[in-house]
């Protein structure tokens, strides 16, 4: 039989300051998780032509439109790795495991994929530039011109997709955290004992 875990000793930092650290350590997380994915991402390549009949027409170049998904879902991969990886440092933090806690990580795996998409999108704009496809000039003596774009952040502009980026991690977090929960055998997760959740809750809000 699995002896159950020993009660923590009480904490040498104040619940507010555990919410604090764990927000602002993953909105950091985000920022180099989104510099990181600037310099991996492939960039996009495209064309605008012109046609026999004059007119301008804009294209991917070879199938480097699957490079739209295929940048979005590396951002998805980093924050979701990071998502399980700050679930198990969180629980390391036995003094504070709860409620509180709990919620100061998915909010901060919110936060850390609200940065990297700003720094990752940032930092991609500012390596490739924005390409001017109605700026170009072409004529039938330069018929095509090509362009090296900065990968997407999202996998589309609807708000449900850029939902989507945002808290899947962050649910990931969550539940990986539910997992490490259940596993434990005391009800009160071997946390500091000394006040209730609720009462925690309101002394850090």
């Amino acid at each position: 039989m699995t002896a159950p875990a020993p009660a923590s000793q009480q904490p040498r930092r104040s619940l507010r300051f555990a919410v604090l650290s764990v927000v602002g350590g993953l909105a950091v997380c985000g920022a180099a998780l989104g510099a990181l994915w600037a310099w991996i991402a492939p960039p996009i390549h495209t064309i605008t032509a012109l046609t026999r009949a004059g007119e301008r027409v804009d294209g991917f170049l070879g199938r480097d439109s699957d490079l739209l998904f295929v940048a979005a879902a590396m951002m998805i991969g980093l924050l979701s790795m990071l998502a399980v990886v700050s679930a198990v440092l969180v629980w390391q933090w036995q003094p504070h495991r709860g409620p509180v806690i709990v919620t100061a990580l998915w909010i901060g795996q919110v936060a850390a994929g609200a940065t990297a998409a700003g720094v990752g999108a940032a930092l991609a704009h500012w390596r490739y530039g924005t390409a001017d496809h109605q700026g170009v000039a072409l004529s039938p003596e330069n018929r095509v011109h090509y362009f090296v774009e900065a990968p997407p952040v999202f996998v589309g502009h609807h708000p449900l997709q850029i939902a989507v980026t945002l808290l899947l991690p962050a649910a990931l977090a969550a539940l990986v955290y539910a997992f490490m929960t259940v596993a434990t055998p005391r009800d009160d997760l071997g946390a500091w004992p000394g006040e209730d959740p609720l009462a925690e809750a309101a002394a850090v809000f």
